[in-house]
């Protein structure tokens, strides 16, 4: 089937003005937060990690730090609810989505999308299928219909006796098709009710976690 204008061109430029305009807009909320990172848990305040991009392309995703920091391999790549190792200020950040904010740069740059799938680590990605392949032909976003889906991931998680097990047979599949629904249909009023779905289960979610926050800590993943 052939790529629409929005597809093709449009798709980009709405990001592009979009994430502009929300860098600038939110600028005094990156410096607060940032401020907050570092005093509570000193540097540095933005966590990176490696993630398929869109041809296969790995991109270095960014968010802002929300755990103590472990040496480079140390840390498992699946959240959890009750991961010891997140800091006071990160179960805020968490409840919230805050942490996801600095992935406008991300689509500022072109290696994401403000919708799209959810980017994954590359031992995931790895075990993609042919057709399950097709998600990697778009950039990944910020949010998406999986990532809406999914939002208490960590909780389910939490709840699984082997939990990468758990994951890449029950978690990854579903979202993966609820994925390549989107990846097939991409169009301006979709994202659109994406954008706003997201925006109102946040609301929910957050509401909720901010309550459980102390008890429950997530990780970087």
């Amino acid at each position: 089937m052939p790529e629409t204008f929005y597809q093709h061109t449009g798709k980009r430029l709405v990001d592009l003005a979009l994430s502009l305009l929300g860098l600038v807009a939110l600028f005094p909320v990156f410096l607060l937060i940032s401020l907050a990172v570092f005093v509570t848990s000193g540097w540095p305040v933005f966590f990176r990690q490696v993630r398929t991009g869109r041809h296969a392309e790995p991109f270095r995703i960014w968010k802002f730090r929300t755990m103590k920091t472990l040496p480079p391999g140390n840390a498992p790549l699946l959240t959890a609810a009750g991961d010891a190792r997140v800091t006071p200020f990160g179960r805020v950040l968490r409840a919230t989505k805050s942490d996801e904010l600095p992935q406008l740069f991300n689509v500022l740059s072109g290696d994401m999308s403000l919708v799209g799938p959810r980017p994954e680590v590359p031992r995931y990605t790895a075990l993609y299928s042919g057709d399950q392949k097709l998600i990697l032909t778009v950039r990944p976003g910020i949010t998406g219909p999986a990532a809406a889906a999914f939002i208490a991931e960590e909780e389910l998680l939490a709840a699984a006796e082997d939990m990468e097990h758990f994951y890449v047979s029950t978690i990854l599949p579903a979202k993966l098709q609820t994925d390549l629904r989107y990846v097939r249909s991409i169009s301006f009023n979709k994202d659109l009710r994406i954008l706003a779905h997201t925006f109102i289960r946040l609301l929910f979610y957050s509401s909720q976690s901010r309550g459980v926050a102390s008890r429950a800590p997530q990780s970087e993943v």
